[in-house]
């Protein structure tokens, strides 16, 4: 305390440490799997481990890259879009590099929202994007996605907008959920912005991830190229999440106000890891299919192993993650449940209740990953398999 007054500002107050770093903790304590947080314990394509090698040796981003991304990267981005999305971006002017895709989202709300505007979510939502727009000062206003399918209702989000509605945050693939949204389902929301003059930011870094149906960006879609900030990002792509390499796709007024919080945040990052992720998004095709295969053949292997167990499962159409309901054990309480999970059967999860502002909508609800190898998949279906009644 100083002078009487808390230490955290009011903005961040009860925004404590996150349910990934403290399942993580638990899960070296107790020596338990970590299926908790998304992250793969095998690396990316060696060559691309290689070109960040090179990169480094070369000199190539070992001093401070250019403030938007390395040109190499940006236009990589660009064919990308063109290549899977049939979007024409300018490179120089409607890309921007970012220090991953959550500092993508920070810039985007700390640039766009003024206080007190409000941000439609889908709820359950990612745990940072509460903390940015509360950082923001902005108004979380959440759309509570709903078991089993997890279909955003599309009546509640327009009854949800108001005059003081600036934006929406959408994520799909969605997580914790996996729900993917359909090309109807976007088109709406399209319609919805366009009616109300709202912005929107887009989440996409599972876009490499869907399982069931398609990803459709919804910058694509009729007037939203002017109003939508679109993110992405390497880690989840190409398995190096620690590299923190993610981009903005937008038109090029919204790139420069989000550049303009960007560069007094970390002003850049990850140079040689830049060129390494612009050799990575010209990868053939068959990469992309191959990764997305065997990504849903450890979706599949998990969500029987998990089914076998005794959870209710409700099977996602794309990311890293499977939600499960812990109710036909008799238990309500997630958080509970989870944090007694590794002295039960020496795994870790993580409890979806955590991200609802409403934690009954969740309460019974349990996520998964499922991005781990093959033998530690079999091995934690063996451990959970104790708890079967």
């Amino acid at each position: 305390m100083t002078q009487g007054r808390p230490l955290l500002n009011r903005r961040l107050a009860g925004f404590g440490t996150t349910i990934f770093a403290e399942m993580s903790a638990l899960a070296v304590r107790t020596g338990s799997i970590n299926l908790g947080q998304g992250f793969p314990d095998t690396d990316g394509p060696e060559e691309i481990r290689e070109a960040a090698v090179r990169a480094l040796r070369d000199g190539r981003g070992n001093q401070y890259p250019p403030g938007p991304g390395v040109p190499e990267l940006r236009t990589a981005i660009a064919d990308h879009q063109q290549r899977r999305y049939g979007l024409t971006t300018d490179p120089d002017t409607e890309v921007l590099v970012t220090a991953g895709a959550t500092e993508a989202i920070a810039a985007a709300l700390l640039a766009l929202l003024e206080p007190g505007d409000e941000v439609i979510a889908f709820e359950p939502f990612y745990d940072s994007y509460a903390a940015c727009i509360a950082m923001a000062g902005g108004v979380r206003v959440p759309l509570t996605l709903r078991a089993p399918d997890f279909r955003p209702d599309l009546d509640a989000l327009r009854d949800a907008i108001t005059p003081r509605t600036r934006l929406l945050l959408l994520n799909s693939p969605h997580n914790p959920t996996g729900m993917v949204l359909t090309r109807e389902e976007l088109t709406a929301i399209a319609q919805l912005a366009v009616e109300h003059d709202l912005l929107v930011v887009t989440d996409e870094v599972y876009e490499h991830l869907v399982f069931e149906g398609e990803h459709i960006p919804l910058i694509s879609l009729p007037g939203m190229r002017e109003r939508t900030v679109s993110i992405s990002s390497a880690g989840k792509t190409f398995s190096y999440t620690g590299w923190k390499v993610g981009w903005v796709v937008a038109a090029a007024p919204l790139v420069a106000a989000v550049r303009t919080a960007k560069q007094y945040l970390t002003y850049v990052s990850a140079g040689p890891f830049q060129y390494a992720v612009a050799e990575a998004l010209r990868l053939p095709d068959t990469y992309f299919e191959d990764f997305r295969s065997d990504l849903r053949r450890k979706r599949d292997l998990l969500g029987e192993g998990l089914r076998a167990a005794g959870f209710e499962v409700h099977r996602p159409q794309g990311t890293y993650f499977i939600t499960t309901d812990i109710t036909p054990f008799g238990e309500k309480d997630a958080y509970a449940f989870c944090r007694a999970l590794p002295e039960r059967c020496g795994v870790v999860a993580i409890p979806n209740s955590v991200f609802y502002d409403d934690p009954d909508a969740g309460r019974s609800q349990v996520r998964f990953t499922f991005c781990k190898k093959d033998d530690v998949l079999h091995e934690a279906v063996g451990r959970l398999r104790r708890l079967a009644p």
